[in-house]
């Protein structure tokens, strides 16, 4: 399989104008034991505005394909990818190469730069001075459907 034609990617712009509120309860859940009853307080969140910390820069991306899935990225998962961030050694980005975008994890090593998959029947892309290549955003959030 080659990993740069499997993973298509459909990129959305968050929209800040939006009026729909959705409820929001910001004591939290407990995920251990049942915790004593809080004041139920109400409030509401707009997502677009809790996942990005930079608006003009952030930007969805839903996920086509599987070669993420031990990062817990899987098919049609939405991205959040924030364009201003810096690329870092182990980070997971959204990369242009040779034409093609796909989401991988960035591995640097002393001379060479990875572009790692996260699911084993998928080989390493190995960026050389031949390729056409960018590190167009870093992923900040996987939202997905339970």
């Amino acid at each position: 399989m080659s990993a740069k034609k499997e993973n298509k990617l459909q990129f959305f712009k968050p929209d800040y104008e939006s009026d729909l509120r959705i409820p929001f309860i910001p004591d939290g859940v407990s995920a251990g034991f049942p915790s004593p009853a809080a004041d139920f307080m109400e409030n509401n969140i707009d997502l677009n505005k809790e996942l990005s910390e930079n608006p003009l820069a952030t930007f969805y991306i839903k996920v086509k394909g599987n070669s993420m899935v031990d990062a817990g990225i899987e098919d049609k998962d939405v991205l959040v990818v924030d364009r201003s961030l810096e690329p870092q050694n182990n980070k997971i980005a959204i990369c242009f190469i040779d034409g093609e975008f796909t989401v991988k994890r960035i591995k640097l090593e002393k001379d060479f730069l990875y572009l790692m998959p996260e699911n084993p029947t998928y080989n390493p892309i190995k960026v050389t001075e031949e390729n056409q290549f960018v590190i167009w955003g870093i992923v900040t959030y996987v939202i997905k459907k339970m």
